[in-house]
């Protein structure tokens, strides 16, 4: 269902059978934005993830960013810290797959970042994206406790073989990575052809990420984009934690 809701959503905009929110085509400025305006429908956030720009917040007018460079995450490359590596044999944390993803995304935008003032990801955003976990094209990644709390995770979006990630967060040590690893160990039977990182950071390149330039990133986007979706729904999957 999910493939074939983008797959016409695509073929209606190349045939002008819909409308274009965004430009057909678009190159970033030198801050990675290409579009201000629009809106937050799924429509709208299908075209923009398909055509490489996702948005900087819900808040109107809604900014696009495609950034140049783009970072992306190759399963196989990730790195697991020290400390990581010893949560992972401590076998102390539970892994779900879309268990709760509203939940992963009212704690992304609760949790305080340094530096950052409120949070990017506001009421109309999270409804948007949840409608996409409906449809089955937004998925997360959670960590539970021995108390069966909800303490780390992550969320984004699929389409084709890659995973567009949005945000993480972290209520014990480590558990946003251990979210992180726990993708890259599952997308790796699944096929991920990549984890989309969006902005460079130091943290993320530590990890393995890879900062691709503009046309790069688009030849890898059409690439994925050209393969169907795999599994839609991700509950009950299981991740291997073993470290290779």
């Amino acid at each position: 269902m999910t493939t074939q809701i983008v797959r016409q959503l695509m073929a209606e905009l190349a045939t002008g059978q819909r409308a274009h929110v965004l430009p057909r085509e678009f190159f970033p400025d030198e801050f990675g934005l290409v579009y201000v305006g629009g809106d937050l429908s799924v429509p709208t956030i299908i075209e923009a993830y398909t055509k490489g720009c996702f948005p900087w917040t819900g808040e109107a007018p809604i900014p696009w960013f495609s950034p140049d460079p783009r970072l992306v995450l190759f399963p196989g490359r990730f790195r697991a810290s020290r400390s990581l590596r010893k949560l992972v044999r401590q076998k102390k944390y539970t892994i779900h797959f879309d268990r709760n993803f509203r939940g992963v995304m009212k704690n992304c935008a609760d949790i305080p970042r340094k530096g950052e003032k409120g949070t990017w990801i506001t009421p109309n955003m999270i409804e948007a994206y949840c409608a996409l976990h409906v449809l089955r094209i937004a998925h997360s990644v959670e960590v539970y406790d021995p108390d069966d709390q909800l303490c780390g995770g992550l969320y984004g979006l699929v389409f084709g073989r890659a995973f567009f990630g949005e945000s993480m967060f972290s209520r014990a040590p480590n558990t946003s990575k251990l979210a992180l690893y726990a993708l890259c160990r599952m997308g790796a039977p699944h096929r991920l052809d990549f984890i989309d990182c969006q902005q460079v950071t130091a943290h993320m390149l530590r990890m393995g990420a890879t900062p691709l330039r503009y046309r790069e990133y688009r030849d890898l986007l059409r690439h994925t984009l050209s393969k169907d979706s795999g599994q839609e729904k991700w509950t009950g999957y299981e991740a291997d934690l073993i470290l290779p």
